[in-house]
């Protein structure tokens, strides 16, 4: 069914520290990707130096330098650079586009058994492995991110799901309002904790700007906006506490959160990706997350359509298995 041609997009700013060992886990992936572009979002390091040194050893690499906006941006600024290198290709040319971090380790198989696993499950719209991060004592320690979702420092799209979802939205919960319209979409969008598929996360996720406590009352905002119920949050709050940072991190969320409402911060605006979400919240609630995500995605099998799917005509039969 795939080529399995496959593009990855890196936003990046001031990753000397880090984007070496990402670079050097890419040249080593079982299935090259067709191209990677790096999005220079303005580094004032050596960045720019080493992905020249690598671009001119690996002829999938290609470089796109942004001017210097003068801080690093996440959520919003991130994306705009992806944007930056995404609009400058014609996403029919791919079966699966990625979203990839500079900051990462991964397995050198890793791509390759993603997409065995999209060829085996047509309505498998996008997917991860799971990031681990190295702890105090050495040893690795999980992230802890749900199997409802792909991770953002790796989100990796079937190309086809990716346009049918309108991509990602310009704010700092695009890696989490993604998978949601897909489910409303019919896809599927999930993670796996399989030992040949974790990662390492050189950068534990949130710390990229200022500190990983920064980065949960970010999070705290960013679930307000998108829609996410008072109730859930709270319940989302208590289980973070039990991460690292233990405690701090999900009263940071609490607060980020908290502060939003009493503040009557903007929401996502889309009344109907809202309603969607707090259904789906409370039955988190009641079921579990696992089973309610399971449940919503056999009901939601009817919304997947073949529609600009263009992977290959399945089979009546195949169809039947969906």
């Amino acid at each position: 069914m795939s080529t399995r041609r496959y593009i990855l997009i890196s936003p990046c700013r001031n990753e000397a520290a880090y984007i070496q060992t990402t670079i050097d886990a890419i040249a080593k992936q079982s299935v090259l990707p067709a191209k990677w572009i790096i999005v220079d979002d303005g580094s004032t390091d050596e960045t720019p130096k080493i992905i020249a040194a690598a671009a001119s050893q690996y002829p999938f690499i290609e470089i796109i330098r942004r001017d210097n906006r003068g801080e690093r941006s996440v959520g919003p600024g991130v994306i705009e650079a992806f944007y930056a290198g995404y609009s400058t290709i014609d996403p029919s040319d791919y079966d699966y586009v990625c979203k990839l971090d500079v900051d990462l380790d991964i397995p050198a198989t890793y791509f390759e058994q993603l997409m065995q696993r999209m060829e085996t499950n047509p309505r498998l719209g996008t997917c991860s492995g799971k990031p681990y991060f190295l702890g105090k004592d050495g040893k690795l320690v999980s992230e802890r991110c749900g199997d409802e979702t792909s991770v953002g420092m790796i989100k990796f799209y079937r190309t086809a799901c990716f346009e049918q979802i309108g991509g990602f939205v310009r704010q700092v919960m695009w890696d989490g309002i993604d998978c949601h319209r897909c489910r409303m979409k019919g896809w599927i969008a999930c993670s796996w904790d399989d030992p040949d598929l974790r990662f390492t996360h050189l950068r534990p996720m949130g710390s990229s700007h200022k500190s990983i406590s920064t980065g949960r009352l970010r999070h705290g905002s960013g679930q307000y906006f998108m829609g996410t119920g008072p109730l859930y949050m709270l319940a989302s709050a208590v289980y973070r506490m039990m991460a690292p940072p233990l405690v701090v991190g999900g009263v940071m969320m609490l607060a980020g959160y908290l502060k939003s409402m009493l503040t009557r911060q903007t929401r996502y605006d889309d009344l109907e990706f809202r309603q969607f979400l707090r259904r789906y919240q409370w039955q988190c609630l009641i079921k579990g997350k696992r089973q309610a995500t399971a449940d919503l995605n056999e009901h939601q099998a009817k919304n997947w359509s073949l529609q600009g799917y263009r992977l290959g005509t399945l089979s009546s039969e195949c169809c039947q298995k969906l």
